[in-house]
């Protein structure tokens, strides 16, 4: 992806089933659930660069000991520096304590982040700022150990707003105002109002204070809490959290928007945001591990026992397709399948775009994760040119000289190498003018592999600003003298904010939103764009179950192809010589290549819940409103 948006985020969760002298026997460390969690989040790096949280519980300590351990970091490298502050602290216990090396009992007694059950994450920040204070997981602190509740997730909810108004109806004073916060505080009332329940019901039957606690963590109903704090949520989501006494939950949204994949065997749980880091991780087979249904939770009692609730009832399947064009891991075998596809299947396009002249065009991808895309791209000019050659045979009639036929048989479609990243530039110069200089030097280019006469295809996993290929990559291109420069992106138009987990949320800063603008001044249809804010003003009081998308007005009068057109227009400066063209991937193309993931809200503004048609009717409201904030 060129223009860089930023990425969701990641949960790991692990649950250790045994005691911990069960892992120190078997694999020679105390520490087995450390090392796993330390992989699993590494491993969803992709996910999270703006900070990084990891939070343990243990079970068998005495009263005033430690049992939940809690490290958050907002620094460059995260992961690595909460780790780091782990061993650290380890370490230094090991130092005063050199005989209890091989004690586990102690070591469970006395060290931090040794425990059973642990939640991390990783994170990119799409509301707020970065803050130390935002990363998750997120503390909620109590003496009653099972009202102890620790939550992190991948997840934005379009009407905090309202969760944060019924907090306020429950007689609380929330401290902050973000999505996560007011979640956490819903999901802790109705923990400690559930508590309450079972604390009378203890008392009926004749239990002491202390004998009410482990009635209690029997007790508990997981199920109960989420199904009456996620009554009114918005959102796409997938839920973590530990409470304090044991008991586990990962909740995915009715939607399934937010993924969630898990692993069971008789020694762990856990579960992660990429089903190829679990496999890696354990070493297991693809088929053992699951994904979560939608609207459902996975409960871990602090026994151990595993169950599969549903809390709210399953909508229609709206996985977020981005995942599989750019977000995921392309380890995962399905999701290389996929961005094959999308490469394979907006080849037609390309090939109406280059005169079907496979032999004077070269293929080439920009960035590096448009590689797996570009495979398919190949493949698919492979098959067409072996078309082109057994047709130049048979026109031979059988009349071929030997010489000829190897002279077909020998051409070869075109791929290569073309933007190399020079990852130790950096635009250190505050000046815009020099700023836009040294961003035209970010790749290198290979130069002597492409002549004046050949056309030039490069595809991109998706097109979103269009800054960097008009400012950067374009002009960078243009320099090997091509007589036209193709730039496909393997995702359709992105026209529509997104408001479940991905940084899209200003509608003006699409390319393709701009080119739809342009196109109605250029045609006199601008008052539409006066009659769409009418209509999303008027409706800004309605119910949500009535809020109406209004803003695919601004797009009805076009084709796909011709604001494809009018972006290759505006990307196209006056010092480019080659002729521009931008080929988007189809919806029809999208669908067939990732068959499972019908999240496109964001190229069609098919919004899967009513708050995401109240959102980007707002983002729209924003825009001619000149209001810089979010629409959510």
């Amino acid at each position: 992806m060129s223009d860089k948006i930023k990425h969701e985020c990641g949960i790991a969760l692990v649950r250790l089933k045994k005691p911990l002298q069960f892992y120190k026997d078997k694999y020679g460390t105390a520490f087995y659930g450390i090392n796993k969690m330390y992989l699993l989040m590494e491993k969803q790096h992709n996910r999270g660069q703006d900070g990084a949280g990891l939070a343990s519980v243990k079970f068998n300590v005495e009263p005033g000991t430690r049992y939940v351990s809690r490290i958050r970091s907002n620094q460059p490298q995260p992961i690595q520096d909460i780790f780091a502050q782990i061993n650290q602290r380890i370490n230094g216990v090991f130092e005063v304590n050199p005989d209890k090396k091989d004690d586990v009992n102690w070591q469970e007694e006395n060290m931090p982040y040794i425990g059973n059950l642990f939640l991390g994450h990783v994170r990119y920040g799409t509301f707020g700022k970065n803050s130390i204070e935002n990363v998750h997981p997120f503390l909620r602190q109590s003496n009653w150990k099972h009202k102890n509740l620790i939550v992190a997730g991948n997840f934005n909810m379009t009407n905090s707003n309202k969760i944060l108004e019924e907090l306020i109806e429950l007689g609380q004073h929330p401290k902050e105002f973000t999505d996560t916060v007011t979640v956490m505080e819903k999901i802790g009332h109705f923990l400690e109002d559930e508590v309450g329940k079972l604390y009378q019901k203890a008392k009926k039957e004749g239990l002491s204070k202390r004998e009410a606690s482990p009635f209690i963590e029997e007790n508990l109903s997981l199920k109960k809490v989420l199904k009456r704090s996620s009554k009114n949520w918005d959102g796409g989501y997938a839920m973590a959290g530990l409470v304090g006494h044991g008991d586990a939950f990962v909740f995915r949204d009715p939607s399934g928007i937010r993924p969630t994949y898990f692993y069971e065997d008789d020694e762990v749980v856990v579960v992660a945001s990429e089903r190829p880091v679990i496999q890696t991780v354990f070493n297991v087979k693809i088929e053992d591990v699951q994904e979560l249904e939608r609207g459902h939770a996975l409960i871990i009692k602090k026994s151990g026992k595993t169950s599969i609730k549903k809390i709210k009832e399953p909508l229609e399947n709206k996985a977020c397709s981005f995942e599989r064009i750019y977000f995921s891991r392309g380890s995962d075998a399905d999701i290389y399948e996929e961005r094959k596809n999308l490469g394979k299947y907006v080849f037609p396009q390309i090939l109406e775009s280059i005169n079907s002249d496979v032999s004077n065009t070269v293929f080439s991808y920009i960035p590096n994760t448009a590689e797996t895309s570009f495979y398919g791209m190949t493949e698919a000019a492979e098959d067409i040119l072996n078309q082109q050659k057994t047709a130049k045979i048979l026109q031979g009639g059988g009349k071929l000289s030997a010489a000829r036929v190897t002279e077909i048989l020998s051409e070869r479609p075109r791929f290569e190498k073309i933007a190399i990243k020079d990852a130790k530039l950096r635009t250190f110069i505050a000046d815009d003018n020099s700023r836009d200089d040294l961003v035209e030097h970010v790749y290198d280019i290979t130069y002597g592999v492409v002549k004046p006469t050949d056309n030039l295809v490069i595809i991109d996993d998706s097109i979103v600003r269009g800054t960097t290929l008009k400012k950067s990559i374009i002009k960078i291109l243009d320099r090997l003298k091509p007589k036209k420069i193709v730039v496909v992106s393997s995702a359709p138009q992105i026209r529509y904010p997104d408001c479940y987990g991905i940084d899209m949320a200003r509608i003006d800063a699409f390319i393709a939103f701009k080119a739809a603008l342009a196109l109605l001044k250029e045609t006199n249809q601008y008052q539409i764009v006066d009659e769409v804010y009418k209509k999303c003003k008027e409706q800004q009081s309605k119910d949500d179950t009535e809020i109406i998308n209004y803003v695919k007005g601004i797009y009805a009068p076009f084709s796909a192809e011709e604001i494809s057109s009018k972006i290759a227009q505006m990307l196209k400066t006056d010092d480019i010589n080659a002729e521009v063209e931008v080929i988007y991937q189809t919806i029809e193309g999208l669908h067939k290549a990732c068959p499972k993931n019908l999240g496109d809200w964001y190229f069609t503004g098919d919004y899967p819940t009513p708050g995401g048609m109240r959102v980007v009717n707002q983002a729209f409201i924003n825009f001619y409103e000149g209001n810089d904030k979010r629409a959510y």
